[in-house]
């Protein structure tokens, strides 16, 4: 509705998960440096944990984009963790291309340790990543412990990267998971934008969506957002749509605290 009065070439605070927007942030940056580290590193487990909205899904896009423009590297995304432990099986070959007609879990089991040595063989890496793995059972975890203990002489034949909310840490505490948590090498906690980021965050979203200056965010809009949103990129995404709505509607130029007052309080207003 705002975005020809703007004069956006695209809606700059929608909330779907596209790469191309992704605001890095010291967190932001750190959490795909580690990321990288792990892969590159062939830590075997890897784990990337935050609050809801912080932007995890986001980074698992820009990360999956950087590894599949590496020729020699095979990816397999899972975002449905409410899944078996056959579920789980299938899906990751389904992921990497392969077929199979095995039914038991230990037919799987060989015929995706002959498909990854086959691959490392071929000097090909495996990433496996599992979105919110808060959900996954503690039967699937177990057989992505499995998963983990395949291997060669010198390196994992899969690298796994769990994301999740902070649930994910706490299930990993449990000490029935002990022996997979042991195996987590690299573990990143993702955190929200401080107050003086979410300015800077407001500004590069605007700026990819074709904006020549205008609208501007007062700073007391800004501060406002900040407080509201906490932080959480999904909620200032929420706020900025509503704030730009609300000055759209009176015609204005900017959008001031007023309009991000009444965001505000409309969001608060849905969550009631």
């Amino acid at each position: 509705m705002y975005q020809d009065y703007f004069g956006f070439s695209e809606m700059p605070f929608h909330v779907t998960p596209n790469p191309r927007f992704l605001f890095l942030s010291p967190t932001h940056e750190e959490a795909l440096q580690h990321l990288r580290y792990g892969i590159e590193d062939k830590k075997g487990f890897i784990v990337l944990t935050g609050e809801v909205g912080c932007g995890k899904t986001t980074l698992c896009r820009k990360l999956l984009e950087e590894l599949e423009a590496n020729e020699m590297c095979d990816t397999a995304l899972l975002l449905n963790p409410r899944i078996s432990e056959t579920q789980l099986l299938k899906g990751i070959m389904k992921e990497l291309g392969e077929e199979s007609k095995a039914r038991s879990k230990s037919d799987l089991l060989d015929k995706m340790n002959d498909v990854l040595l086959e691959r490392i063989d071929q000097g090909r890496e495996i990433v496996l990543i599992i979105d919110e793995a808060q959900n996954l059972s503690f039967e699937v975890m177990e057989m992505l412990r499995m998963l983990s203990n395949l291997e060669t002489y010198d390196q994992k034949l899969l690298q796994i990267i769990l994301m999740g909310q902070p649930e994910l840490t706490l299930k990993l505490k449990e000490d029935r998971l002990r022996q997979l948590r042991q195996r987590v090498l690299v573990h990143y906690d993702l955190q929200p934008l401080k107050a003086t980021e979410v300015h800077l965050y407001i500004l590069h979203r605007l700026s990819l969506a074709g904006s020549n200056g205008q609208p501007q965010f007062t700073p007391l809009a800004v501060k406002k957002i900040a407080k509201g949103s906490l932080g959480i990129p999904r909620m200032i995404n929420n706020l900025c749509d509503k704030a730009l709505l609300a000055s759209f509607i009176r015609n204005g130029t900017d959008v001031n605290w007023w309009d991000a007052r009444k965001a505000l309080k409309d969001i608060n207003r849905l969550h009631k």
